[in-house]
């Protein structure tokens, strides 16, 4: 992998006509760290987030010892890089066969549940391995209510009446059980994970048996940019957000049970940026060789707002407009399709044209999870940078939440 101080430097040296991902190593460890230092329990990466080889293994040297993986390739994702590692399998749906590759190949022994088909499922794999129950802890998800860019109740998590039945079930078959929840992704209310306690601690109270953890899940929001054109979102920062949880868990009674986290977005959302090159100018509309079906999918339906760093080739001469007034432009796409158009505008530079470059920063939470190959496109070119994106120049560009007249 080539290695640069700047994105602005890669662009200029490389003069790409194709997507490149700029990853910063040294910010995601200091990350990382950073959460492990925060947190009182154990850090389990959520792999979904940022699955890429290169992400595992930087964690891994950063000292995470814990995965959470939802699918047989990410038990391989993570086995090809820690092979000593711990994985959780907290996808409360499961193929019964991955069960049993999780439980007798990759001798995974956390798994999640929110059903009770989900508990005849795991007892035959555990019936026909002839594993002893008390070895697997198994935790019931409950069903959560708060405030996050998505919302995963919608989807997962047994109510609260119901996970107690699924606790005692569970703990009269011989296993370790837990509780855990996910409050969603990107929170933007501190009194989500509160509430998700309050119902762990009815849950708790009513199943009344031994439980071996809580598994708080994620939802811990990464900071973006923001629109200067509109008042700054009232987002919780990591410290806020982490000092009121560890208050809440103590209050609530957990303080002395082992405790889990799986986060994703706040510890790989900073490792990356992305240099797009503009392929066309068409009055205020830009055409971009990246778009939703590629590294953008995530800010499109997440209504993220985006800083970018405009990086104008030095190789146009002649400039219509002013440098210094920024302006809405449309972003489309690079694919075929209608439907490839940004919901909100990127304000740019007056002067932006066709064959200049914008690196898009904090990219690195589900842009490269969620990329596809739809139309033959798929941005798959990666450079390393070791200035933050947040150093050097103010980002002159960003994704605005306001739509275009």
């Amino acid at each position: 992998m080539q290695r640069f101080e700047t994105a602005r430097d890669a662009a200029l040296s490389l003069r790409p006509d194709v997507p490149v991902y700029c990853f910063r190593p040294e910010v995601l460890k200091a990350d990382a760290r950073r959460f492990m230092e925060m947190f009182p329990g154990k850090t389990a990466y959520a792999v979904k987030t940022n699955g890429e080889t290169m992400v595992l293994k930087t964690l891994s040297e950063a000292g995470v010892t814990a995965f959470d993986v939802a699918s047989p390739a990410e038990f391989e994702a993570v086995r090809s890089v820690a092979p000593e590692a711990e994985m959780l399998y907290m996808h409360p749906v499961k193929a019964q066969s991955d069960i049993r590759l999780a439980l007798e190949t990759y001798g995974i022994r956390t798994i999640a549940i929110d059903h009770e088909d989900e508990v005849t499922k795991l007892a035959r794999v555990v019936q026909a391995l002839d594993i002893d129950p008390g070895t697997i802890a198994v935790f019931v998800r409950i069903q959560t209510k708060g405030s996050a860019a998505y919302e995963l109740s919608k989807k997962f998590g047994a109510g609260p009446a119901h996970a107690v039945e699924l606790l005692q079930r569970l703990h009269r078959n011989g296993y370790r059980v837990g509780i855990c929840f996910h409050v969603g992704s990107q929170i933007s209310d501190p009194d989500t994970y509160e509430r998700a306690l309050r119902t762990a601690d009815w849950v708790r109270n009513r199943a009344a048996v031994p439980l071996a953890g809580l598994d708080v899940g994620g939802g811990f929001p990464a900071e973006y940019g923001h629109d200067p054109n509109r008042k700054a979102p009232e987002m919780p920062s990591l410290g806020q957000l982490m000092s009121r949880l560890r208050g809440d868990i103590v209050e609530w009674g957990f303080g002395d049970m082992p405790l889990v986290a799986e986060p994703g977005r706040v510890i790989c959302a900073h490792a990356f940026s992305l240099i797009v090159r503009v392929l066309l100018r068409k009055g205020r509309r830009i055409y971009i060789n990246d778009g939703i079906w590629s590294s953008l999918s995530d800010s499109w339906t997440g209504k993220i707002t985006l800083p970018a760093r405009f990086i104008p080739d030095p190789a146009i001469r002649s400039r219509n407009g002013d440098r210094s007034k920024i302006v809405p432009f449309k972003v489309c796409g690079a694919t075929c399709d209608s439907v490839d158009i940004l919901s909100r505008p990127f304000w740019l530079p007056e002067t932006v044209d066709t064959g200049d470059w914008i690196e898009i920063g904090h990219i690195g939470a589900y842009s490269l999870a969620l990329r596809s190959r739809f139309n033959g496109f798929y941005p798959d070119t990666f450079v390393e940078v070791s200035r933050p994106f947040d150093e050097g120049t103010q980002p002159e560009s960003f994704a605005s939440l306001e739509t275009m007249a």
